[in-house]
């Protein structure tokens, strides 16, 4: 109960004082308990959407600058007792089509997720220790392809700091599995609109491994940001994915039979 209270002063005082001093707010309020704050405030803002479905461009550029471009599907429903879900489905090339990908995440324990792959006609699940591992060849690993749930981090508030040209919060997070292909994230969150628009992720040698970059953002129901490009930059190996979104469409009445094992091969 002590905690659900500093937790809520900690909430109340990103809304009532000045940003630039919420490091030195209270001496009851840990940087732990800011940072936790803030993100909850980005989490919150973020509710309520129900579903939606997207097309998406993925671009891989290997480290000489040579592309492939991938046409995707996406679709994702909302969940308020739990982690979201989703189902990405890869339309072009050939040699990708009708693969698809199901994600079930979770607030606690391990996400559920399974690939279909047609020239196999089979679903693989994914297993925990196979989740750092890259998602069909990008940067992106099948950890990072899981909905952002509060409880899977601790948290750490480290400074105030300019970003995109936005007065932003920086704050750490750590992973709470074990499993976890990071030993930390760095996120800033932008404090006008607590948008998350930059994320560094750490390997568990604690090295810089990638930046998440989000830009482009368009407001959508007169409430919820989505960035219309993502780009992974793996600075370990010199390879990027960028992300390019177009076509939302929200509360368009998906169901939990949407996103199902055999919806995999069904999802057209």
């Amino acid at each position: 109960m002590l905690n659900k209270i500093k937790l809520m002063g900690a909430t109340l005082a990103l809304t009532v004082i000045s940003p630039l001093s919420l490091a030195i707010t209270s001496m009851d309020q840990t940087a732990q308990e800011v940072g936790e704050a803030i993100l909850q405030e980005s989490k919150d803002r973020d509710t309520g959407w129900v579903d939606f479905s997207a097309n998406m461009l993925m671009v891989l550029r290997n480290e000489h600058g040579q592309e492939s471009v991938r046409e995707i599907k996406m679709k994702t429903l909302e969940q308020l007792t739990d982690g979201d879900k989703s189902i990405t489905l890869f339309n072009k090339p050939r040699d990708v089509k009708g693969t698809a990908f199901l994600s079930h995440s979770h607030t606690v324990g391990a996400d559920d997720q399974w690939l279909y792959l047609p020239s196999l006609n089979r679903v693989k699940r994914i297993s925990s220790n196979n989740k750092s591992g890259p998602f069909m060849g990008s940067e992106f690993s099948f950890e990072d392809l899981g909905s952002f749930e509060m409880e899977k981090y601790t948290y750490n508030y480290l400074k105030d700091e300019v970003i995109q040209g936005l007065d932003s919060f920086k704050v750490e997070q750590f992973p709470v599995d074990k499993a976890s292909g990071y030993s930390k994230r760095i996120v800033w969150v932008d404090k006008q609109e607590y948008r998350v628009l930059k994320i560094e992720f750490y390997d568990r040698k604690k090295s810089l491994l990638k930046t998440q970059t989000y830009s482009d953002f368009k407001l959508y129901l007169d409430k919820y940001w989505r960035a219309n490009t993502s780009t992974m930059v793996n600075h370990q190996n010199g390879k990027t994915t960028a992300l390019k979104w177009n076509s939302y469409s929200f509360r368009t009445g998906l169901k939990d039979n949407d996103f199902n094992r055999n919806a995999l091969k069904r999802a057209r």
